[in-house]
């Protein structure tokens, strides 16, 4: 199934540009981090307009963040919807990471369950806001489950429990534990399945 997405969509572009971009620098990780919570439950072109406006209030870490607090980024992150939520969300990254770990790269370096469980412990992140910073943020091996991801799971009848830890180990006991082929395959998962509804 990789093979047959790789060979009909090449590498992974878009936004998967940075997302499966190797290696990435610790702004670029931190953009991943704020991407995979900015991008709950809306389009990528909504995010693009609230990292843009972000950024010209000269916002652009999770410093600059936790900095100036959550009422003063929600108004910037409007076009992402439920922005007062995302605010606290986006926030609450930024105050654990930098209150705990300094950096995104130094919290890569922790035992992968333990980060695992710490993020999911932060309001506003679940399995899949977790999973998509530790899989693209932090280039870690977990492979991450979404509405694309269960699409092709039904598409090809791979199975007929859908739920997230499910689908998860079944990825995850079928693939290579390699997250550059991790980050690739979902990348290109969405890709697909966005042409698809496209269409």
């Amino acid at each position: 199934m990789y093979q047959q997405l790789r060979e009909k969509y090449g590498e992974p572009s878009g936004q998967w540009r940075l997302w499966c971009k190797r290696p990435k620098t610790e702004k670029e990780k931190q953009e991943v981090a704020m991407g995979a919570i900015l991008t709950q439950r809306t389009n990528w072109k909504n995010v693009e307009l609230a990292f843009s406006h972000l950024k010209k209030a000269g916002i652009s870490s999770l410093k600059d963040i936790y900095k100036r607090g959550p009422r003063k980024i929600s108004f910037l992150i409007k076009p992402s919807g439920f922005y007062e939520a995302k605010a606290q969300y986006l926030f609450n990254l930024a105050e654990f990471i930098l209150l705990n770990y300094g950096t995104m790269g130094l919290l890569g370096k922790q035992d992968l369950k333990k980060i695992r469980r710490e993020l999911l412990d932060l309001k506003g992140i679940g399995p899949e806001t977790a999973d998509s910073i530790l899989l693209y943020a932090l280039d870690r091996p977990v492979f991450v489950i979404d509405e694309y991801t269960r699409r092709l799971v039904k598409q090809y009848k791979l199975s007929s429990v859908l739920s997230y830890n499910f689908l998860q180990e079944l990825f995850e006991k079928n693939l290579e534990k390699d997250f550059r082929l991790f980050q690739d395959f979902h990348g290109l998962i969405v890709i697909d399945g966005k042409n698809r509804k496209d269409k």
